[in-house]
């Protein structure tokens, strides 16, 4: 039942999400602009995808030190313990930011909104809760990220089973023991890989549903002894550096060179010395030109493909993990950090069920169906079939722009956006961390902080100009979305059912939901827009 909260809250900004872009957002605009900023969760603390995510083996995929806060006093006063910190870290690491920044005494947790419009009149937002809050806000920041909307299969049955069964991003708080248990994993992208190599240690049997394969990486793990730590916290100020200046926001520079500028020799010395060292650098680092040349994406899937079959033992499952045959372009869906995932499947008890053959159909009080009348018996499902990314979080929001219309309608035919951060016709509204930027091919937190900064210096440009609102032109975002339509025409992402496109979820217009030109060229095109063109590129209202 909601609670009655009989006053309205009266706000210079609402932001919605206390993850990453949220604490930013309200670090930028409370401490430096002096607004009056409130952040609002469904959650019960700080963390995003960070408090969410507690299923077994949750790990970032953006090494330490720069997948966090470049904030000197946050950074100072941390130290990492290993490369790619696990879950546990990351609460730990937000206790540590509140600390530091003093965040949660301007949070309102446990409440969703469900409702959202603008009144041109006052010029304000009017936000409501399910937990009957009543608020008002100048800037609304619906600070969600781009994999908050979980998405779930419509199986027959699936309220039926009988034993435990999960959401990877809806995973309960204790501990689900899988000692002794016959246990499935349906999906095989990040979550589904992170679970399989946990349970795969420890259950009587794992039974894993794989639809495609995927392009696993070995991950460059490393525990930081005192020395290590020291040594990083010294380079941090540098690495944060670097950090701005490449295409992903890693520290790694971006290649240079392409597919045709290197010899056969050179090529696949480069792949196999990446490969070797691990992380993204197989996927990021070796040519430029991987995402648009056919040659040179094959060349690399080829050189993954070997290395990755003489880790198979089983001819069968190694053709369905690893498969001569590239099912999509490598990279152009986000290839997972593993820890000896691959070797999971060479125990007799780890078991591989195609999916892409035959389907999951119905779940059983006691198991699982496939298409071809196949029954596999467990106790324990986890489901980590992935998310409606992007725009499935915002298209639940309950948002209205001027004309009532909500904006899932508003984008059942496509994304529209200006810079991926403002919406025609949603006044003063601002989307960190979403659709038509960067988001999933960045490192997170240093991207953020570009979007952030945007948005202070938006919001600063509008009070020292007496601007009560701005509203992106109609022409400026139709610009930006045939740009990003355009550029994905020329890339190989097109050739993939992947969410980067939309296309995980069934009646989801197929696009490329994200600008892939890389960070610097982003912030490039915010900063121009800020400058003589921001008077063509907005409607701004006094």
């Amino acid at each position: 039942m909601a609670r009655e909260h009989e006053d309205v809250l009266e706000l210079d900004v609402l932001v919605v999400g206390a993850g990453f872009s949220g604490i930013y957002t309200l670090h930028r605009l409370r401490n430096e602009l002096g607004l009056n900023v409130k952040i609002i969760d469904a959650g019960s603390n700080l963390g995003g995808t960070w408090h969410w995510n507690t299923y077994p083996g949750a790990r970032v995929d953006c090494p330490a030190p720069t997948y966090a806060f470049g904030i000197e006093e946050i950074w100072k006063t941390w130290k990492w313990s290993q490369r790619y910190p696990a879950q546990k870290e990351f609460e730990a690491y937000f206790d540590h930011v509140d600390k530091v920044l003093s965040i949660r005494k301007d949070c309102i947790f446990n409440s969703r909104v469900v409702s959202a419009s603008f009144d041109p009149a006052t010029a304000k937002w009017a936000i409501e809760t399910d937990d009957g809050r009543k608020i008002k806000t100048q800037y609304f920041v619906p600070a969600v990220g781009f994999a908050a909307k979980q998405h779930i299969p419509a199986w027959k049955g699936l309220e039926s089973f009988q034993g435990v069964i999960h959401h990877s991003s809806l995973w309960p708080r204790e501990h689900v023991d899988v000692r002794g248990k016959r246990v499935a994993v349906i999906g095989t992208g990040s979550t589904g890989v992170q679970i399989i190599q946990e349970w795969a240690k420890e259950a009587a049997e794992t039974t894993v549903f794989q639809r495609t394969p995927n392009f696993c990486l070995p991950m460059d793990q490393e525990t930081f002894d005192e020395a290590s730590q020291d040594a990083m916290l010294a380079d941090t100020e540098a690495e944060f550096a670097r950090c701005q200046t490449t295409v992903q926001g890693l520290s790694r520079p971006s290649p240079t060179k392409s597919y045709s500028e290197m010899s056969a020799e050179e090529c696949d010395q480069i792949l196999n010395e990446y490969y070797d060292k691990g992380g993204f650098r197989l996927w990021s680092g070796a040519y430029n030109d991987l995402l648009v040349n056919p040659e040179a994406n094959r060349a690399t899937y080829d050189l993954w493909a070997k290395r990755t079959r003489a880790r198979i033992d089983d001819p069968v499952k190694r053709d369905l993990l690893a498969p001569l045959e590239p099912p999509h372009p490598f990279g152009t869906k986000r290839p997972s950090l593993e820890q000896g995932y691959f070797e999971q499947f060479n125990k007799p008890n780890v078991h591989l069920v195609d999916t892409n053959t035959h389907p999951v159909i119905e779940i059983t009080p006691s198991g699982i169906v496939t298409s071809d009348n196949k029954t596999y018996e467990v106790d324990i499902i986890a489901i980590a079939t992935g998310f409606d990314a992007g725009t499935g979080s915002l298209s639940t929001m309950g948002i209205r722009d001027l004309q009532g219309v909500d904006l899932g309608e508003r984008w059942r035919e496509g994304v529209t956006t200006f810079l991926g951060l403002t919406v025609p016709g949603f006044p003063n509204m601002f989307l960190p961390y979403s659709v038509q930027a960067p988001t999933p091919f960045s490192n997170g937190p240093i991207f953020i902080e570009h979007q952030a900064n945007f948005i202070r210096d938006i919001i600063k440009k509008m009070k020292a100009e007496d601007l009560r609102t701005i509203d992106p032109q109609p022409a400026a975002a139709q610009a930006w979305r045939d740009q990003i339509v355009a550029v994905s025409k020329m890339t190989l992402f097109p050739q993939a059912k992947s969410w980067y496109m939309g296309a995980n979820i069934p009646g989801k217009p197929v696009e490329l939901l994200y600008f892939i030109a890389g960070v610097p060229t982003y912030r490039a095109a915010c900063e121009d827009s800020i400058g003589e063109k921001f008077q063509g590129l907005f409607i701004c209202q006094k």
